[in-house]
């Protein structure tokens, strides 16, 4: 065994109980054996099954509402109805409104028209990376406390009958901007009992014989304990939508949980398929395939919970149409890890049929910076470019190469992959501190951003996915090499006396973290293990780095301090600030990786 390998297992893997009235030597488990107490836990807490409850109830409207007429009174011949609520707010505001709707609709706010559009039209929803687009836009003039909204919708016959609108589309990442919602509330109509305050925003009546300005007696107020003249004379009155039951995913963490459909979850049941390998151990691969089959066979549901039921943010609704790598390539590495490294198994062609999908995708529609080779993003700002997505794109498009079936494919992929390594640096690598930039605007390029930890460790981390598998003839693969040397010189330069990183790299004010630490030491770990960086020199920042995270690792498997999902943001505050929590999916998988790395970086000269 090699000199500083038998040190280290000796200092590392070896503790003295003080507890001991024998003085006991005991045995600290080697980082393979951390990691899977990590995979234990998964493997123990994990149900991937759905939980049947009512759809949420949010009165603040600052996200999509709808009331969806056709599911309420299931009819599909030209008709009208209505729908009525109350807006309160604490003060007197001028709002804008964004909506959709089939056919005809009329809006009253306080008993005045509003809105009025008289088409023949089927619905039509734009998804868009963190937002829906929709065509029409109303402004509201909102006093203070009560304001009613009275909404007449008419349907042609159109199978579906709806009415949705949103506040203006905030894209989902616009951050340090001060927004006061209004709130939906039927509690305070009078004679309306609180409990069905709980269960919905909306009072409805209908259907009525079509007309869209034929006046019906519920423009004239509400009247309770009464009965309208309806279609085809049938009797009407006031009631409520149809309140609907969803299937949820059990236990939701506030940072999700561990089966929901994120590039962090599909990361981790990547990392399990990694932990099966290196340990022999075929449950962790068997979790693994339990996460990709789970998705497979619930894309129904999900597609029904979305598309018919309108619960655009239902459980893993990021399965279904959303343009981002975050919800697209990179939960998809473990289907197509098993199509690699597997021949046959159940459902193999459903994932060939996905990640064909992804194929597709990657190469064709994700938005790239215009003239370059380089993913971007539409949010918080056209063409904004996260070195987040060197992660979320680029280990897709390296296991894309290693299997496509023509080498035209094979070629595109590696070198896509390769050439955008480099891109990325063109836009998010701070010159002067060797470090990443989280995001670059495309308005407003000089800008730098923090230099978050975390975002640094997608960055490398995608840069080693790259080296490993890049042909050293490769003509990118050079410059490859010296930038993420650059940035490894950078990284130890930074780690803190406790093994950790800051989470603001070039901070020490900032918390140390778990998921950027675990990150560059897989990625420094790698470096040795394959030789691009001096072993003497590196192998004892790794060795410091895992001795860190192995302090914040339980021994029933828990995680402590990893940093929640983050936005981008100009103030370095924002990052300093960022809530921790256990057992986030964001740094399990990284930590998972590090133990599976460190055992092979150690393995190497036995």
């Amino acid at each position: 065994m090699n000199t500083k390998i038998y040190i280290y297992t000796v200092l590392l893997l070896l503790s003295i109980s003080s507890a001991s009235a024998a003085n006991e030597v005991k045995p600290v488990k080697s980082p393979l054996e951390v990691v899977q107490l990590i995979g234990d836990k998964l493997i123990r807490e994990t149900p991937f099954r759905y939980r049947l409850e009512l759809a949420p109830n949010s009165p603040e409207f600052n996200k999509v509402k709808f009331v969806n007429f056709g599911r309420s009174f299931r009819y599909n011949l030209p008709a009208v109805a209505y729908a009525y609520t109350l807006l309160e707010l604490p003060k007197a505001m001028e709002f804008e409104m964004e909506l959709e709707h089939n056919d005809g609709c009329k809006i009253w706010l306080n008993n005045q028209l509003v809105y009025s559009k008289d088409t023949n039209r089927d619905i039509h929803l734009v998804f868009e990376e963190r937002s829906i687009e929709m065509p029409y836009k109303v402004k509201l003039n909102l006093k203070k406390g009560a304001n009613t909204l009275l909404i007449k919708s008419q349907t042609n016959g159109n199978k579906n009958w709806c009415v949705y609108i949103q506040p203006p589309a905030t894209k989902g990442a616009v951050l340090n901007e001060s927004v006061h919602y209004p709130v939906f509330t039927l509690a305070s109509i009078p004679d309306v009992d609180k409990s069905i305050a709980n269960l919905t925003n909306w009072l409805v009546a209908g259907p009525f014989e079509p007309g869209l300005d034929v006046v019906r007696e519920p423009e004239k107020g509400l009247a309770f304990g009464s009965m309208y003249v309806g279609l085809q004379n049938q009797p009407v009155t006031w009631t409520i939508p149809r309140v609907e039951v969803l299937g949820n995913v059990i236990d939701p963490k506030e940072w999700g949980t561990n089966y929901q459909w994120n590039y962090h979850n599909g990361g981790v049941a990547w990392a399990m398929q990694q932990l099966s390998e290196a340990s022999g151990n075929p449950r962790y691969n068997e979790w693994a395939t339990s996460f990709c089959e789970y998705h497979l066979k619930g894309k129904p549901f999900v597609e029904y919970q979305v598309k018919t039921l309108n619960e655009f943010e239902s459980a893993n609704h990021y399965f279904i149409q959303v343009p981002l790598l975050d919800f697209t390539l990179a939960p998809a590495l473990p289907f197509i890890h098993k199509l690699i490294a597997e021949k046959e198994f159940p459902l193999k062609n459903n994932y060939r049929e996905f990640i064909a999908r992804m194929m597709q995708y990657a190469r064709y529609e994700q938005i790239r910076f215009p003239g370059t080779n380089v993913y971007t993003r539409t949010t918080p700002r056209k063409y904004t470019t996260w070195v987040d997505d060197m992660f979320m794109g680029i280990p897709f498009l390296v296991q894309a190469s290693r299997y496509a079936k023509t080498p035209e494919e094979k070629e595109f992929f590696i070198n896509d992959a390769a050439k955008m390594v480099l891109g990325f640096s063109e836009f998010v690598w701070n010159k002067d501190a060797n470090l990443y930039m989280h995001a670059n605007y495309s308005d407003q390029p000089d800008l730098k951003l923090p230099h978050w930890s975390r975002a640094n460790g997608w960055g490398i981390w995608a840069t080693t996915e790259v080296l490993m598998h890049l042909d050293k003839r490769n003509k990118y693969y050079k410059p490859i090499l010296e930038q993420y040397r650059k940035h490894v010189q950078s990284l130890a330069r930074l780690q803190a006396q406790s093994g950790f990183w800051h989470n603001v790299l070039d901070r020490p004010d900032s918390p140390e973290e778990v998921s950027g630490t675990a990150i560059f030491t897989l990625a420094m770990a790698r470096g040795v293990t394959y030789g691009w960086l001096d072993a003497p020199t590196f192998e004892p920042v790794v060795l410091k780095a895992w001795e860190a995270l192995t302090t914040q690792i339980e021994p029933d498997g828990k995680v402590h301090k990893i940093c929640v999902g983050t936005m981008c943001s100009e103030d370095v505050n924002y990052y300093i600030q960022r809530p921790f929590y256990e057992d986030d999916t964001h740094g399990l998988f990284a930590v998972l990786f590090a133990g599976i790395d460190v055992h092979q970086m150690l393995q190497r000269k036995k």
